[in-house]
């Protein structure tokens, strides 16, 4: 990796529809009440974790997020991602956020740099979710969903003396499907540790969270992210009173 010196603080954060960006910014928020505030360290989002990277580093709120119209699935129309995080993000950068899409035709995880282009485009990059929605085009190359290879890509995140990873999908998500996320999450978190020997303070779902989602057309509900975004809230900070 092209990442040296250690920093004290890294993010990376899993796919998981709307679901998944409400859980991971209800987390980041119940984190920054405690105190430990990703907005400036960096992180590596892939496709819901990515718009979570983008909104905690331009400091866009959750709820201004889900005002925005979700596209209708599939939507073949080039371009209808980009425009919706554009309304958000507008053409900002951050040199903090890298989101992980695969590159046609061979689906190689490729961390798009967002000091290079703009997080609107690069978010919809990483959440192009094949069979859903276009791929996107970035300087001549085009991109789908960063999920497709990998859940969270920990093994991307630069070397930190603590590393916050929200897995979305891992936890008590879905069976099988969580079970396939969880393993290749476990195993690139061992990766990155080896790498720098860093702390890893690991979110997914609680059984209660994960109630809220049962099935995968509930990840794409505006009305389950709400309800997610308060969950993952109340298990970063640790309060699960009347959560299980």
């Amino acid at each position: 990796m092209h990442h040296v010196t250690h920093v004290p603080l890294a993010g990376a954060f899993g796919g998981g529809g709307l679901f998944g960006i409400g859980y991971a910014m209800g987390v980041i928020d119940g984190l920054r009440e405690q105190g430990i505030d990703l907005s400036t360290a960096p992180m590596v989002g892939t496709s819901a974790g990515s718009w979570a990277a983008a909104a905690t580093a331009l400091g866009v709120d959750f709820y201004k997020l889900a005002t925005l119209n979700v596209p209708r699935f599939p939507n073949p129309r080039s371009g209808v991602l980009a425009n919706s995080a554009r309304r958000v993000f507008g053409n900002a950068t951050r040199a903090n956020v890298r989101a992980i899409a695969c590159a046609l035709p061979r689906l190689r995880r490729t961390e798009l740099d967002g000091a290079k282009f703009p997080l609107s485009t690069i978010v919809a990059a990483s959440s192009a979710v094949p069979g859903l929605l276009a791929p996107q085009r970035i300087e001549g190359r085009w991109y789908i969903d960063g999920g497709v290879r990998s859940g969270v890509s920990v093994d991307l995140a630069p070397p930190a003396d603590l590393i916050i990873v929200i897995a979305p999908l891992a936890g008590a998500m879905f069976g099988p499907f969580n079970n396939l996320v969880e393993r290749n999450t476990d195993r690139e978190i061992a990766a990155w540790r080896k790498s720098c020997s860093g702390n890893v303070r690991l979110f997914a779902p609680t059984a209660a969270t994960a109630k809220i989602a049962t099935l995968p057309h509930h990840l794409f509900d505006k009305d389950r992210a709400i309800d997610a975004y308060v969950h993952g809230r109340r298990e970063a900070r640790g309060d699960l009173v009347g959560n299980n």
